[in-house]
């Protein structure tokens, strides 16, 4: 089986030397060549099956067809097109099959993995249809979810959010989360993207959250703010560069004086040849930790923290060095890290009668309280093996060497300070494995995830590393109930747990008589229903 083609612009000029890429239906990357001297291209030795074809060239924005089936000869022509020339222009469709249509993707990573724009497609934007007279993309969901267990955001929850491409190149994306019933707790953010084809792009988050019922011994009522600034580059069709920055600011609404403020700072440069990826990347804030729905605002907020009766926040110094290769069903990475961590957030669950003492963050919601332990240095590696399977299931196994925070047990009634005191670093490792795909029949979207680690571990030993799992045992279900005709929304059931089996819990009697449950992992649930339009 083959398939071929030609690459031209919208004038029907061929494109000398443009790169045209093989994709598999979820669109990663099978195979690449370069287009000749008449603009042609030719694969040879393909299976049969659907596939999507993607062209590439310097100063066009890159071209991509979808649901391209073989059989015997089958060909295949693309036209590339300047930003100018796409302002009517559909952005990319949702993906077909057992894709997860409804889910919001990340268009761009910081050094640590973090995501940073959530849109439709997963990847760049790319121009699919040359059709004229549509309207422009948008797309809204609404999430109704109950929550607990989780810091600053547990009870009931409604999230509004609203993407929308006003043109071929641009993405603006919005959304709100707040709490009914209670002291106007909110968190909303606004995001901007804009495609620069082949060049790269920019993209700017600003993100604020406020948290009435986040207190300290002496004042109450925490409010953050985040802007996120970020350019990406494209030096030639195989090295890309990414710089950025987070501006921070936080401040207690009630009682005592304390406000933050600070400016942290990444950059990332890779390069990629063939299957093959290659990256240095260096980033300083430390990444919020994993909340329960991938949608949700606190993900771009760093971990505020009281130290010396003032804000702080979890940050660090992380550079890595990473290699990754990706075939048609398979990935391999490895990254090497050495991380300088500042103010690492030390979790514990408030048992009766617990009071709050200076140096703590209480959520009176949740009842969880958050401490800033001792700061360390570090370096490992973390390394993981995934396969796919041509159904979509997927299985993932990674293996992590650094160094974490580790508890001391206590037999004795201690107070808060002198537990702090007894954490000290040392090296642990962890096992990942994951698990996920759609259930035949149903549509049922399911993802399981176990992390093995030392129980006395208060820290995560790689918090930069990439594909970082949750402690313990979680699960995450999407159940569709309802869906339009032309795949375009609908209504789904969510279920997401985290660390479903209660490992992991250093409990610790205080002289007051009550106790504080530490653990990196708390056990936490949110149930709820999303509709998409």
């Amino acid at each position: 089986m083959s398939l071929s083609g030609v690459v031209q612009n919208s004038s029907g000029e061929p494109q000398i030397g443009a790169v045209v890429q093989l994709l598999r239906p979820d669109l990663s990357v099978l195979t690449a060549i370069y287009t000749d001297e008449r603009g042609r291209f030719s694969f040879v030795g393909v299976a049969p099956g659907r596939y999507a074809v993607k062209a590439i060239a310097t100063s066009f924005l890159p071209s991509l067809r979808e649901n391209v089936r073989v059989h015997r000869t089958t060909f295949v022509n693309l036209t590339l097109n300047t930003l100018y020339e796409v302002m009517q222009w559909l952005p990319a469709q949702p993906k077909t099959g057992n894709a997860q249509k409804d889910d919001w993707a990340w268009t761009l990573r910081s050094a640590a993995n973090r995501p940073l724009l959530r849109w439709l497609e997963d990847g760049p934007l790319v121009v699919v249809s040359d059709g004229t007279g549509h309207q422009p993309k948008l797309k809204a969901r609404l999430i109704a979810t109950g929550r607990e267990g989780t810091f600053g955001e547990s009870g009931e929850r409604i999230t509004a959010s609203v993407q929308d491409t006003p043109a071929g190149s641009r993405e603006l994306l919005a959304s709100v989360d707040f709490a009914p019933g209670t002291d106007a707790g909110m968190e909303s953010m606004l995001g901007f993207s804009q495609d620069l084809g082949f060049a790269g792009s920019v993209q700017s988050v600003a993100a604020i959250a406020v948290h009435p019922e986040v207190e300290s011994a002496t004042s109450g009522g925490l409010d953050e703010a985040t802007l996120h600034s970020s350019e990406v580059m494209h030096l030639g069709s195989d090295l890309a560069v990414e710089v950025g920055a987070d501006q921070v600011f936080a401040a207690m609404a009630r009682g005592a004086n304390s406000t933050w403020m600070g400016t942290f700072p990444y950059a990332t440069v890779s390069w990629t040849g063939g299957s093959s990826n290659v990256h240095y990347g260096m980033s300083s804030l430390a990444p919020s930790p994993d909340a329960l729905d991938p949608a949700q605002v606190s993900q771009w907020l760093p971990a505020f923290l009281i130290r010396n009766g003032s804000l702080t926040v979890e940050n660090g110094l992380h550079q890595e060095i990473g290699w990754q290769r990706q075939t048609a069903a398979s990935r391999v990475s490895i990254a090497f890290f050495s991380d300088s961590v500042r103010n690492p957030v030390i979790e514990a669950a408030a048992g009766f009668g617990a009071q709050i003492a200076p140096g703590m963050l209480y959520d009176q919601t949740s009842g969880l309280m958050r401490m800033a332990g001792p700061g360390y240095t570090d370096s490992g590696f973390v390394a993981s093996v995934e396969h796919r399977a041509s159904s979509g299931n997927a299985i993932r196994f990674s293996y992590a060497n650094g160094t974490s925070l580790v508890m001391p047990a206590l037999s004795r009634s201690v107070p808060v300070n002198q537990i702090l005191a007894g954490l000290h670093p040392r090296r642990v490792q962890t096992y990942s494995l994951s698990l996920s795909g759609t259930l035949d029949g149903t549509g049922t979207r399911w993802t399981a995830t176990y992390r093995w680690q030392p129980t006395d571990a208060a820290t995560n030993p790689t918090p930069f590393a990439q594909d970082n799992a949750a402690p313990y045992l979680t699960l995450h279900l999407r159940q569709p109930l309802h869906e339009r005709a032309e795949g375009s929304g609908g209504i789904d059931a969510l279920l997401n747990v985290s660390n479903l089996l209660a490992e992991g819990y250093r409990p610790y009697l205080l002289p007051d008589g009550s106790t504080l449950i530490f653990a990196q992992g708390q056990r936490a649930i949110a149930a709820g229903v999303a509709f998409t339009f």
